[in-house]
């Protein structure tokens, strides 16, 4: 929109008779909306925002939200963090009308008419497809998330206003059921939180995933909470003493500078301590100093001054000023040891870099003639330009969904050298393969091996930063369906799996014709009368659109030939005999009373569960067609699951068997103090739950001054809450620092 123009007309409408006791519970809080706009921005540009929230009002007129409170007062909520950073008229404006075309009956096209075209897209970016018919809440959830990344490339907007949006949803979320709440806050923790550290958003992330925490295991979250809490007094006095100190060394320097302490956050304290476990006391960034300073040149100084008074701990000191993040994250990190062997971190950054860092990509706004920003913000958002284009082609919801979801996840860098010096960005961990195709899709296709700093390593050599890579190609060369369990990235595992899907799908159609054939020949029937017509239809039935796909099918082992013959010509083969069970097979699932999986559409096929994620019932599952094993069933969130989905079309619906009473067996591992009377205690809690143990081994740790244990047992369960019951009850017994589950 036009901000320079003259102040907009008020609306012909106004809030009926029966909205005025609406209008009075949000008005308190849009008063104070308008109260902060004033003061930073023009006239008309308020008046602007005013128009928005009066059509919202009467758009959304007597919704309530499951709290029972006005609909109204969720859009000025979020247009309210959005103003706390300094969100445009335009964003302001989509934030009080993001709900009306999703949850009213207000066209888009009016939106257009009042509002312009720059708001009427933002407020469509934001929009999901909930109108729409498709097949599942997974396909659903994955086309708006698709829609919402597309539409975030054009307008950063879209995105932030989301962020508020699941921000406050998160804030408000007590009134919806149990399991509601979960879905939501596991979805922000995979979604929303690494896009908006992915934009530097440090503040939003750290009440993103708080709140996530704390709606996801609120026992562990007040368990954490509790600890912090228990050691605040001493850490608040420990920081204050090194304020002082740093404080009083800065001025002998003569280092202009800031000084604050902070405590780590519940979600950041909790997942180290799951990660290393240990104890709090043994966290080293727990405790923090930031060192905020007018320029780089003293960031450096006040460096030199945090080390010459006390002892930087090796491997601990982190240069971002002179190689930034990818989301232009820029400070100096370094962990220190203090008075009296306390360890403690120390940030250190400029005032801008500091405003970049809490706020990111939203800390300065530059919307001029319909151009949506700085040349920082187009670098900002450089990765989620790869990432849609290397997942546009992807039509299946679960393939985009898990790889979206793996590509996100990885927000740790590492900074890799090419011999010329070229930095390439990659996440920890990734391989030489991985660097291969930053390079370039062919230089990836022909790797054959690599050296590092000029050392030969295997493919599967985890590179750190800093590294040099020269990469070894041959031509002729051509990927390794082995490679999938090495690489990192979504660009490596796109051009592999599209490598092998093209080979692969070659050799099934050719097997499945195979198949095909000799199935007829044993049933007495000739190919030649079944014909492509009955084919094609057989095809349809099964979802395909050509005869090849019917083939790839059946050299996949989706299904049976019998089954294809059978409905091509039911009346040229004589009536197949009852199909036996299936004989019990190590790990497959018994047949009858026991049977525990059902395939969707299948009747003569072979299920087990899968080794590498033992999955128990209550869990998103996926089946998926192995050769000569008949479907192998995995977690939906197992780590080998995103590899396989790759090839859709071995990939079938499965379900848990209702009625079914069959145990599984899951091994948990327990890390805890060592004391007397830990076993007593756990084997208690399972005999009050009707759990069997199955087997217990318990070690203490090596000794090098660790005071903890290990407990590993495998317990019979009867479902996932059963185990996450048996789970909160052990945390709660103290001593434990952590407990997980043993794939």
């Amino acid at each position: 929109m036009d901000q320079t123009a003259a102040p907009p007309t008020e609306p012909s409408w106004l809030p009926p008779r029966e909205l005025e006791a609406v209008a009075r519970a949000a008005q308190p809080a849009y008063d104070a909306l308008e109260a902060r706009l004033s003061q930073v921005h023009a006239p008309a540009d308020v008046a602007t925002v005013r128009k928005a929230y009066r059509f919202a009002l009467e758009r959304h007129g007597l919704q309530t939200r499951q709290s029972g409170d006005p609909y109204i007062t969720h859009p000025v909520a979020v247009a309210t963090i959005l103003a706390d950073i300094n969100m445009d008229i335009a964003g302001l404006t989509t934030a009080l009308l993001h709900d009306v075309v999703e949850d009213t009956a207000t066209p888009l096209d009016e939106v257009r008419k009042v509002f312009g075209d720059e708001v009427a897209r933002c407020v469509d970016g934001v929009t999901k497809l909930g109108k729409l018919k498709m097949a599942s809440r997974e396909e659903r959830q994955a086309e708006s998330v698709r829609k919402m990344l597309l539409a975030m490339v054009t307008d950063i907007r879209i995105i932030l206003v989301k962020l508020a949006d699941r921000l406050h949803n998160l804030r408000t979320m007590s009134a919806l059921a149990r399991e509601k709440q979960e879905r939501i806050a596991e979805e922000t923790l995979e979604i929303y939180v690494p896009i908006a550290h992915r934009l530097g958003m440090g503040k939003m992330r750290g009440q993103l995933e708080d709140l996530s925490f704390q709606l996801l295991d609120p026992e562990a979250y007040l368990q954490v909470v509790d600890q912090i809490e228990n050691n605040r007094r001493a850490s608040e006095g420990f920081l204050s003493g090194i304020r002082a100190t740093v404080e009083e060394k800065l001025r002998e320097d003569k280092v202009p500078a800031r000084v604050e302490g902070r405590l780590k956050r519940a979600y950041s304290v909790w997942q180290k301590l799951k990660r290393q476990k240990v104890k709090i006391e043994e966290v080293y960034d727990l405790l923090a100093i930031r060192i905020i300073t007018d320029s780089v040149k003293n960031c450096y100084a006040a460096l030199g001054v945090i080390h010459n008074e006390w002892h930087p701990i090796p491997g601990r000191i982190k240069d971002f000023i002179a190689i930034p993040r990818p989301n232009l994250y820029q400070s100096l990190h370094t962990s220190v040891m203090g008075p009296n062997g306390q360890a403690f971190e120390v940030q250190i950054r400029t005032e801008e870099m500091h405003r970049l860092a809490e706020e990111g990509i939203a800390a300065h706004w530059k919307y001029k003639e319909g151009k949506r920003g700085s040349t920082q913000d187009d670098q900002r958002i450089g990765w989620l330009r790869q990432l849609v284009e290397w997942q546009r082609e992807m039509r299946d919801p679960g393939d985009f969904m898990n790889t979206l979801k793996v590509d996100l996840s990885q927000t740790e860098e590492v900074y890799c050298f090419t011999p010329q010096g070229r930095v390439l960005v990659l996440p920890r961990d990734a391989s030489p393969i991985d660097f291969a195709y930053a390079v370039h899709s062919e230089v990836g296709n022909r790797c054959v091996g690599a050296k590092v700093n000029g050392r030969i390593v295997p493919l599967k050599y985890g590179l750190r930063n800093g590294d040099v890579v020269e990469i070894l190609t041959q031509n002729g060369h051509l990927p390794s369906r082995d490679w999938l369990s090495i690489v990192r990235t979504s660009k490596a595992r796109n051009k592999i799996n599209h490598y092998i899907r093209t080979v692969e799908r070659a050799r099934a159609i050719e097997l499945g014709q195979k198949h095909l054939e000799r199935e007829a020949r044993r049933a007495g029937v000739q190919m030649a009368r079944i014909g492509s017509e009955a084919l094609e239809k057989v095809a349809a039935e099964y979802g395909y659109s050509k005869i090849e796909d019917l083939h790839a099918a059946l050299g996949y082992g989706k299904f049976s030939p019998r089954q294809v013959i059978n409905k091509a010509v039911p009346d040229l083969v004589p009536a197949a005999e009852p199909p036996k069970p299936a004989t019990a097979q190590p790990g497959a699932v018994p047949p009858d009373d026991d049977l525990i999986i059902t395939v969707n559409g299948m009747d003569d096929l072979l299920t087990s569960l899968a080794k590498c994620c033992n999955p128990i019932r209550g869990e998103a599952i996926v089946g998926y067609v192995t050769r000569g094993r008949g479907i192998s069933v995995h977690s939906a969130r197992c780590s080998h699951v995103v590899n396989l989905m790759f090839e859709a079309e071995r990939r079938v619906p499965v379900e848990w068997t209702k009625g079914s009473t069959k145990p599984f067996l899951v091994r948990v591992r327990i890390i805890t103090d060592d004391r007397p009377g830990m076993l007593a205690q756990f084997t208690t809690i399972l005999g009050a739950e009707n759990c069997n143990i199955r087997t217990l081994e318990a070690r203490s740790a090596d000794d090098h001054g660790d005071d903890s244990a290990t407990v590993e047992m495998t317990i019979e369960v009867k479902d996932k809450k059963q185990l996450e019951k048996l789970q909160s009850s052990l945390r709660r017994v103290s001593g434990v620092r952590d407990i997980e589950r043993v794939q």
